[in-house]
């Protein structure tokens, strides 16, 4: 009864991407409108698929045959030496989840019409030492477009790979480059797994 349940999915996924494709391909890919030519597709490889071929593909918490880093966590941003906001006071208490491919991507506690997400790049920088650059696009309250916020850190793995310590900037810019904020304190990390309770969240 599951095999039939999941082969029937696996097919009616299979229609619908074919049925969106088309579409897209016949609206979006017409490269033709804006007189521009694109290379013939390549054939995929997975053309030659079949349903008693599906394997499963295993997964974990963290990406312990790469960088420590990669995984899901919980951050907290507080304010250390900005002028205007008292040290100690929590600037953002955010979700980031740092991929194995050098990206990352942070889901902020901001109203969400001001722009909650950012998303970034990272690179090791030493041992169990982290380099990440990171940008948002800003709105006001009322939808306006205020700019792009640059958000730095410099982190520092604990030995036991599951918390983090660092620093951080964020610069808030006007659409025409002009610095609008400096934000400078300190972050701290845990990684979120498989088996965190909801109390990790508070």
């Amino acid at each position: 009864m599951r095999r039939n349940s999941i082969i029937k999915l696996t097919v009616l996924a299979t229609l619908l991407a074919g049925v969106f494709a088309a579409r897209a391909n016949a609206e979006c890919g017409d490269l033709s409108k804006l007189g521009l030519r694109s290379n013939p597709v390549q054939r995929q490889a997975w053309q030659g698929f079949r349903l008693g071929q599906m394997k499963p593909l295993l997964v974990s918490d963290s990406d312990e045959a790469g960088e420590p880093i990669v995984g899901f966590w919980k951050v907290t941003f507080t304010a250390e030496g900005t002028e205007g906001i008292p040290d100690g006071t929590v600037i953002d208490s955010a979700y980031a989840q740092w991929h194995s491919d050098g990206t990352e991507i942070m889901n902020s506690s901001r109203p969400p019409a001001t722009q909650n997400f950012c998303l970034g790049v990272w690179k090791r920088v030493g041992e169990r030492r982290y380099e990440l650059n990171h940008f948002a696009i800003s709105f006001d309250p009322n939808g306006n477009l205020v700019g792009p916020a640059n958000i730095r850190e410099e982190v520092t793995l604990e030995e036991g790979k599951d918390r983090f310590s660092g620093s951080f900037t964020i610069d808030q810019f006007d659409q025409a480059g002009n610095t609008l904020a400096h934000l400078t304190g300190v972050l701290a990390g845990k990684r979120i797994t498989v088996d965190s309770p909801p109390s990790i969240a508070f």
